[in-house]
């Protein structure tokens, strides 16, 4: 009875000392998680101020609190009425590309996943090329809406193949690639009946530029990139009993056909917001969340705030460098987003780890 006893207690008190060895390493991983989105919070705020205070006119610290309160000055109006405003809708489409891709990989389990990957930049470019060639006298913004509805109605296609019985990620994908070819083609035709100057329109448009960004833009887009964040946060439980496969997520009471919907739906408005006034701007919606996932980990609760903050950093210094990069001239920032993003799609595609996934 003794030794029973004494093997009794000895197993409770290994037991305890597991638990509170997990205590505490879940404790150390939550603090390095919290230093994790601290340290990007620093650098989306280092990124703002570099934004505000570079380019090819001499600006100071100085001449940015003389702006704010209030002096009148052409480094006034250079910082609060052109710097300023590129920054904050660097900041929004930044965050709604990365947000949205960290959607799509979550729904559709696929490390190479985009918001593009569901043809929704391709709808956009076509209603871009449509707004351009027959719809520009009307209103100048009659671009940015037409590759907004047009978006929406590439998404509602997807919608669409998503609601085919037996639909897994697999449609999905082969789904968003039909529907990109698609837009593609009419893209193309439409072009071809364009003029040279529409022609040169569409192209710089499909390039990305912040340049013609204005507060008015910066509502809508605010609108449309912030106002679904709440939702897809709620989802965060639900996007991480997902990633454990279809199976689990259903017997933990996930409604997985009905949680692939939202993402969709939320993921599209969210790019379409953060690319109708701007152009297309690539691989910001693929390479951050990785790069939150490296530093991070896979928790939805951290990974969506985390690459929100990437995505806004990467924005930012793309628009950055490529001010600074050729003066007095401007790089479109799809292009430096491509230079950027390309070598570490490269990356993924030879590595092929899933150490981060």
């Amino acid at each position: 009875m003794f030794f029973q006893n004494s093997a009794a207690q000895t197993g409770s008190s290994a037991e305890d000392a597991r638990q509170i060895r997990g205590e505490q390493a879940y404790k150390r991983m939550q603090l390095r998680t919290l230093l994790g989105l601290g340290l990007l919070a620093s650098m989306v705020a280092g990124a703002g101020a570099a934004g505000v205070l570079i380019g090819t006119s001499e600006t100071s610290l100085g001449d940015l609190f003389r702006a704010i309160a209030g002096e009148q000055s052409p480094k006034s109006v250079i910082l609060l009425g052109l710097r300023l405003p590129r920054v904050v809708m660097a900041f929004l489409v930044g965050a709604g590309l990365a947000v949205g891709g960290c959607i799509c990989q979550a729904i559709l389990k696929n490390p190479l996943a985009s918001p593009f990957t569901l043809g929704v930049s391709s709808g956009a470019g076509f209603g871009a090329v449509v707004g351009i060639v027959f719809f520009r006298a009307v209103h100048h913004n009659a671009v940015a809406l037409s590759a907004f509805v047009f978006s929406l109605v590439s998404t509602l296609l997807i919608l669409g193949v998503s609601r085919l019985k037996n639909a897994g990620t697999e449609t999905l994908i082969l789904g968003g690639v039909a529907v990109m070819f698609l837009f593609s083609s009419l893209t193309s035709f439409v072009q071809y009946t364009g003029t040279m100057e529409e022609v040169q329109d569409v192209v710089f448009w499909f390039f990305g530029s912040l340049s013609k960004a204005g507060w008015s833009h910066i509502w809508v887009s605010a609108f449309m990139v912030l106002g679904p964040m709440p939702f897809v946060y709620a989802r965060a439980w639900d996007y991480n009993a997902l990633m454990s496969g279809d199976e689990t997520a259903s017997t933990l009471g996930v409604s997985v056909e009905r949680l692939r919907m939202e993402g969709i739906l939320l993921s599209s408005l969210m790019t379409a917001g953060a690319i109708c006034f701007v152009g297309v701007i690539g691989f910001v919606g693929l390479v951050a969340p990785h790069i939150s996932r490296m530093l991070v980990g896979s928790d939805h609760r951290y990974l969506l705030p985390a690459s929100a903050l990437v995505g806004a950093s990467l924005v930012t210094l793309a628009d950055v460098i490529s001010r600074i990069i050729w003066p007095p001239q401007v790089i479109p920032i799809g292009i430096m987003t491509s230079l950027l993003g390309v070598p570490f799609f490269f990356y993924l595609l030879v590595k092929k780890s899933r150490r981060f996934w």
